[in-house]
C-alpha cells in the first residue's frame, strides 16, 4: 500500500462517516501515523508504507469515523504558538480562546500575578507566563483529573506554574492583578444538540454553563472584586450572544468596560478594570 493510496483512503472513510474536515484529518492523521511531512509525501507520494504505519494509520480512522476528536488522537493542540498535551478531561484549546489571551496579554505586565479559573489544560496562564517572563500566576479547576493535565503541560513547556484544586474561589488565597476565565457557557439544554466531538467526547464539566449559560459569570462576577487589588482587571471568554448580560453583571464593580470581538466578528471577551 503506498502512502498516496493510504491518503486517498483516509479521505474516503472519513467522507463516508460524515466528519466535517475530512480532507484535512486524513492528512493530519497520515502524518501523525507514518511519521512523514506534507514535503516528504509530495516528493514520493508511491512510497511503500510500513506495514506498522498502515495498520496505526486504519485504526485512527476508524476512531475519527466514530468522532473522537482529532486531537485526542494525536494527544495535542497548538495554541497561541505552542503545543499543548490534551485528552478526554479537557476542553480542547480553541482559536476563540487566543483573543482572551491576546486582548490581556497588552494590559499584563512583569511583576503582576494573575489568576486563571477553570484552568482545564492551563493553557490560557502557561501561554501568558511563557510570553511575559516575569508574571507569576495560579490556576484553578474543579477537576482533578484536568489539573494533572494542567501539570503535565507545565513540565513540558518549562514554566513556573501553581495549579489549584478549587471550585472557583474556593481555595484562592490573596489579591491578584489579573483574572482571567473562559467558564463553562454552554446552556444545559444545548448540550446535547452540539457535534458528536463536542458532546459525546469533551468533559460536559467544562461546557455546561447551567440553565442559561450564565451561572459562573454571575459567580465570578460577584466574588472576583475580593480577589483583585485596587484597579485590577477581569477578562472574560464569553459566548456570542453573552456580551449584554454579562456587562450588566460587571457594570456594579467594574469600570472602563470593553467586548472585543473574535474573527468571525463574534462577540468573544468582556473586561474591565475594578471600581
Amino acid at each position: 500500500m503506498t502512502l498516496g493510496r493510504l491518503l486517498r483512503e483516509g479521505k474516503s472513510v472519513l467522507l463516508a462517516a460524515g466528519v466535517e474536515d475530512w480532507e484535512a484529518d486524513a492528512w493530519y492523521l497520515l502524518e501523525y501515523a507514518a511519521g512523514c511531512s506534507r514535503k516528504d509525501y509530495f516528493l514520493n507520494p508511491e512510497k511503500e508504507a510500513d506495514e506498522a504505519d498502515e495498520a496505526r494509520y486504519r485504526e485512527l480512522l476508524r476512531k475519527r469515523s466514530r468522532h473522537v476528536p482529532l486531537q485526542h488522537l494525536t494527544g495535542s493542540q497548538d495554541f497561541m504558538g505552542c503545543s499543548f498535551l490534551v485528552n478526554e478531561d479537557v476542553l480542547i484549546p480553541r482559536q476563540d480562546t487566543e483573543v482572551l489571551v491576546e486582548e490581556a496579554l497588552r494590559h499584563i505586565r512583569p511583576g503582576m500575578k494573575i489568576l486563571d479559573l477553570c484552568t482545564g489544560s492551563g493553557c490560557i496562564l502557561l501561554s501568558i507566563l511563557k510570553l511575559i517572563p516575569g508574571v507569576s500566576g495560579v490556576g484553578t479547576d474543579i477537576s482533578g483529573r484536568a489539573l494533572l493535565v494542567a501539570e503535565r503541560n507545565r513540565t513540558a513547556l518549562g514554566i513556573e506554574a501553581e495549579f489549584r484544586q478549587s471550585d472557583l474561589f474556593e481555595r484562592v488565597e490573596g489579591s491578584f492583578d489579573c483574572i482571567l476565565s473562559n467558564p463553562p457557557y454552554i446552556s444545559t439544554g444545548v448540550i446535547d444538540t452540539l457535534a458528536e466531538e463536542v458532546r459525546g467526547h469533551e468533559p460536559r464539566l467544562a461546557l455546561d454553563g447551567r440553565e442559561d449559560g450564565l451561572y459562573f459569570y454571575r459567580k465570578i462576577t460577584a466574588a472576583g472584586p475580593r480577589h483583585l487589588k485596587p484597579g485590577g482587571m477581569l477578562f472574560l471568554e464569553i459566548g456570542y450572544d453573552q456580551a449584554e448580560p454579562v456587562v450588566g453583571m460587571m457594570n456594579e464593580r467594574f469600570a472602563d468596560i470593553h467586548i472585543v470581538k473574535d474573527l468571525s466578528g463574534l462577540d468573544r471577551v468582556v473586561y474591565g478594570h475594578l471600581r
